[in-house]
């Protein structure tokens, strides 16, 4: 198994942020056309060392402040469409071929744009990018996950926007940023939105804050699926061999109830959500059965991909084939699509492709 061969499998992506995962080339070359002069490095190299080593702080508050300059870029028709387009590209020709892309429109008003012109020429840039993907021979399916920022209070206004274009594109709704003082809860309006219109949502929970946030995504917002949800840990423990392991009653229910774990282990040991790869959880919650799927978060910030997070996995905790299949299965059965279509990415191009793999 090689970062190569990886690339070759077919992957679900559930966790990545459009505004974390822009190519420096693109950044400088939007910052130049919209005037933007706040860069912290004026070539592509440096550009990309520079996120990568500022993400690297151990601060979930700190990383987040890399993201001014992604988003200082993406205020305009132009910015918003080609980010899009080259997001769909670069993920289809590193072999995903099913993508949630997560972003927040309230962030991208600043030249003027409304909420609904934010998410239409995003929208259009993944048509374009999914198209331009497909004459390469990389096929993807790519739909847009709308967040609101839980410092402010725009949430009840983005879930709206997301029922609005749910049938253009817009899988469901999201709320991320420090979670620290800022509890899932303070958004209630807008879950209770999405419940009451039958919508997807996401919650980040259980990264930089505890295990309160997590039972409040779950108790309190009826999440479908936890963004990260790393801290879920620590409500399990270990005496000895995991078949000891014990599950306190937030843990159990999030086993049992099949609830998705969003992990992207790169991005957590940046943020200081565990201390190295080696230390992270994924292990353990797999060989627990939780339902573990594997995300990229940002992959600028954390140079990163798909295949890369899987090959660092693999690499770590000696996985196979066989192990990297059972996660992208329970990424895709998690999908904000229809049921029908998730069967058919799992049974057609999932199941054949890691076939061809497993020999």
């Amino acid at each position: 198994m090689t970062l190569a061969s990886i690339r070759q499998a077919p992957k679900a992506l559930l966790h990545d942020h459009l505004d974390g995962g822009l190519r420096p080339a693109t950044v400088l070359e939007l910052a130049n056309e919209c005037g933007y002069d706040g860069l912290p490095a004026s070539d592509e190299a440096a550009l990309a060392a520079w996120f990568r080593d500022a993400a690297d702080s151990g601060s979930l508050e700190r990383y987040l402040e890399t993201f001014a300059h992604t988003v200082a870029v993406m205020q305009t028709p132009e910015g918003l469409r080609r980010v899009a387009s080259e997001c769909a590209q670069d993920l289809a020709a590193d072999g995903v071929v099913y993508a949630e892309v997560r972003f927040a429109p309230e962030q991208h008003l600043e030249r003027g744009l409304t909420l609904d012109e934010v998410v239409e020429y995003t929208l259009a840039g993944f048509v374009e990018g999914t198209a331009a993907a497909a004459a390469e021979g990389h096929e993807i399916l790519v739909v847009c996950l709308l967040t609101a920022m839980r410092h402010a209070a725009r949430s009840r206004e983005i879930a709206e926007l997301a029922v609005r274009f749910r049938d253009r594109g817009v899988g469901g709704f999201d709320i991320a940023g420090a979670e620290a003082g800022y509890p899932p809860s303070r958004h209630l309006d807008a879950f209770e939105y999405m419940r009451a219109n039958s919508a997807h949502f996401t919650i980040h929970a259980g990264e930089a804050f505890g295990l309160p946030s997590i039972h409040e995504a779950l108790a309190f917002c009826g999440c479908n699926r936890l963004g990260h949800g790393v801290r879920i840990t620590d409500d399990i423990v270990v005496p000895g061999d995991t078949a000891d392991a014990e599950l306190g009653l937030v843990a159990n229910y999030v086993r049992d109830n099949r609830i998705p774990l969003e992990l992207c282990p790169s991005s957590n040991v940046q943020t200081g959500a565990v201390p190295s790869l080696d230390k992270h959880p994924f292990d353990l919650l797999a060989r627990l059965r939780f339902r573990v799927t594997v995300n990229t978060d940002n992959r600028l910030m954390s140079d990163t991909s798909m295949s890369r997070e899987m090959a660092k996995l693999a690499e770590t905790f000696d996985y196979g084939w066989s192990d990297l299949e059972r996660f992208t299965i329970n990424a895709m059965k998690s999908a904000f699509i229809p049921f029908p279509e998730r069967l058919r990415i799992i049974d057609n191009i999932i199941k054949p492709g890691y076939a061809v793999l497993l020999g």
